[in-house]
């Protein structure tokens, strides 16, 4: 099959994209600047999330598209335009270019009591509702937090450990989450794609470990080989004060206000079993992931 794919040059997405290549699909990468997908498989098409023309020539003549454009931090309008109007747009397109498939990357924690707790949530929530309402067969996944040796949070949470006098830990550390390994989440793409018992429904993602943040600062410290380093518990207002002054740096941060504001609101785990019964793929242990990041 053809296959778009948007957001494939991030972190999660060159996983997907070198997943999909594995299992046979020919791909279209739509990119902002094609020299970022030199090394990956797939034909480069320039355009952008808010350049509806460029949508339009991206899924011409393709039969799935697998769409993970996101951002995570900016103005309410930036979300809006990117993230919701955005993928308005791209289905649109993609119906017009008689496309058979979408497959949408969201964020566990995505739901209807979420969506006004912060703009990277409403984005999700309204991007599903768009996605499920287009009459296109479609498969959305909810992943946890995403663990890889390279990128994402787990690179900022060693430094964090290896490089600090003191670990921080947000709050009180009992709050869970379930991280996921890179690569489980490329297969399940890859399986989403074209896997009949997947169609038209929304799937939780999640590893086989769901830990408190305490257990988890245990684990990767163990990994580490760190064990005489004390950790503190860092309040949640300290925190908020001490993002206000770096969410003002340039670059992608990885604290921010609204990013507490999501740690707070509850635990980060999977709420059923589907995924695990509907593709029955094996799934990296947390300790594993620690393992081959360390």
């Amino acid at each position: 099959m053809k296959v778009l794919v948007t957001g494939g040059t991030g972190f999660i997405g060159p996983h997907i994209v070198r997943a999909l290549a594995a299992s046979g699909h020919d791909l279209k990468l739509l990119v902002r600047d094609a020299t970022r997908s030199r090394e990956l498989p797939g034909q480069p098409v320039v355009g952008e999330m808010t350049n509806a023309v460029s949508l339009g020539t991206a899924v011409d003549g393709v039969d799935v598209v697998v769409h993970m454009v996101a951002i995570r931090q900016g103005r309410d309008e930036e979300f809006k335009r990117i993230m919701e109007q955005g993928t308005r747009d791209l289905v649109d397109a993609a119906k017009q270019a008689g496309v058979t498939r979408f497959v949408l990357m969201s964020a566990l924690g995505t739901g209807a009591d979420t969506k006004d707790l912060v703009p990277y949530y409403h984005g999700k929530w309204e991007m599903e509702q768009t996605v499920k309402g287009s009459g296109l067969d479609h498969v959305i996944f909810r992943p946890s937090f995403v663990f890889g040796s390279e990128g994402g949070m787990l690179s900022t949470f060693r430094k964090l450990a290896r490089l600090t006098p003191v670990t921080p830990i947000v709050g009180s550390g009992e709050q869970r989450i379930q991280p996921i390994w890179v690569g489980d989440v490329a297969d399940y793409f890859a399986a989403g794609v074209d896997k009949p018992a997947a169609t038209n429904r929304t799937f939780e993602l999640g590893g086989p470990d769901a830990v408190s943040w305490n257990d988890f600062w245990q684990r990767l410290r163990g990994a580490l080989g760190i064990k005489r380093r004390p950790t503190m518990h860092v309040p949640i207002r300290l925190m908020r004060a001490n993002a206000v002054v770096t969410e003002r740096l340039p670059g992608n941060i990885p604290l921010t206000r609204d990013l507490l504001t999501m740690l707070e609101h509850g635990d980060n785990v999977v709420s059923n079993d589907d995924a695990v019964q509907v593709f029955q793929l094996p799934l990296v242990p947390l300790d594993e992931q620690l393992r081959r990041a360390a």
